[in-house]
């Protein structure tokens, strides 16, 4: 009897199918060895029965808000219709919450293609990104979110891919190394990313459509919360979804959470229908308070103006002081503080405006900020 370690079948297997694949074009090989490398491409090729569960919108028509993002994204869906072209790539940039990723799948169902998902941080090395690309189709959609945290080796792949839809890769190593162009089909790469400004030049010049959203006005985040409301199969009274739309910080995804919190405390409280007052009540018991502030927000100006005398202050000061990450800070925090007036950026750090004491019902000392106010 003849004892092999644990895995020889599996071994043999491979060293037969690399045998074998010399008859094989290169696409060919790739698609075979993709397909047994489950980390990333195996979930990509299957339906999202989570996302078909979500309240995302699935067509322009029933997207709200960005009308101006809408109508240059509808213009060129229609001309590359109309020319069988596949679309050009898109950057879709702005703060977390807006519809990046939505207004992704909405792109790729307009233009009746398949679109296969995935983030920058999952792929961690050429091959994974060989193996998405080469199991691409013709007119396919690459969605990339966070595009701006890939790594900078992997990035440098993606250039003749975008440009001339063309793979180079490197088959084996040391002295019988040897560069090998692979033929990929058109394909439409769109990338989403928070922080646009971590973009590399070279690849950011390669998307042909930028395209940045801004946060919502309260009128559309009301028609967006009375279309959640009745996917959800909620009662909900238009004064209700008014108290629930100012206090979102300008972003659906908050919309959309808080909804189902005051859905949960009127069902549970109350008889389940959603007023003005039960959405008072709920949002009070999360302290959120009329502004759409919550516990942190008034923890980041509490600090910036009581421990740090009104500013400025750095970034990474301020996170130790509140227990937060500096990155969550600038992302999540920072961007609706600083557009509603509460807190101003500038070259030295951070700097509490007057209406950050009158918010927390303090009294400005006038101290080193008020120059810079």
């Amino acid at each position: 009897m003849v004892c092999r370690p644990v895995g020889w079948r599996s071994a043999k297997l491979h060293l037969s199918l690399w045998r074998t694949h010399l008859t094989l074009s290169l696409t060919e090989r790739f698609r075979i060895f993709a397909v047994m490398d489950e980390r990333a491409v195996s979930t990509l090729n299957k339906p999202d029965a989570a996302l078909e569960l979500t309240l995302r919108p699935s067509l322009f028509s029933e997207f709200t808000g960005q009308l101006k993002v809408k109508e240059r994204l509808g213009i060129a869906v229609q001309a590359a219709k109309q020319r069988s072209e596949a679309l050009d790539h898109i950057l879709l940039s702005g703060p977390p919450g807006l519809g990046k990723t939505t207004l992704a799948y909405i792109l790729a169902k307009a233009m009746g293609a398949n679109l296969k998902s995935t983030s920058g941080p999952t792929i961690e090395k050429a091959g994974d990104l060989a193996g998405l690309l080469t199991n691409l189709e013709e007119g396919d959609v690459l969605f990339i979110d966070e595009i701006h945290r890939l790594q900078k080796t992997i990035e440098e792949y993606l250039y003749p891919a975008m440009e001339d839809f063309k793979l180079d890769i490197i088959i084996d190593q040391g002295p019988n190394a040897r560069s090998v162009r692979l033929n990929l089909p058109r394909f439409t790469l769109i990338g989403a990313t928070t922080r646009s400004g971590l973009l590399t030049a070279p690849l950011l010049t390669r998307f042909p459509m930028r395209e940045r959203l801004d946060y919502y006005v309260a009128g559309d985040l009301e028609t967006i919360i009375v279309r959640s409301a009745r996917l959800l199969k909620v009662e909900i009274e238009p004064a209700g979804a008014h108290e629930i739309a100012r206090r979102s910080r300008g972003t659906p995804r908050i919309a959309n959470n808080l909804l189902r919190r005051v859905r949960d405390y009127a069902q549970v409280r109350h008889d389940g229908r959603i007023t003005a007052d039960v959405a008072d009540k709920a949002l009070a018991m999360l302290e959120i308070d009329q502004n759409g502030l919550d516990e942190m927000d008034k923890r980041i100006l509490e600090a910036v103006i009581v421990k740090f005398g009104g500013g400025p202050v750095g970034v990474n000061s301020l996170a130790v002081a509140v227990g937060e990450e500096p990155d969550t800070i600038e992302e999540v925090y920072e961007p609706y503080l600083i557009m509603e007036g509460y807190l101003n950026r500038t070259s030295q750090g951070r700097v509490a405006t007057e209406l950050s004491y009158k918010k927390l019902g303090l009294k400005s000392t006038g101290g080193s900020q008020a120059g810079l106010l």
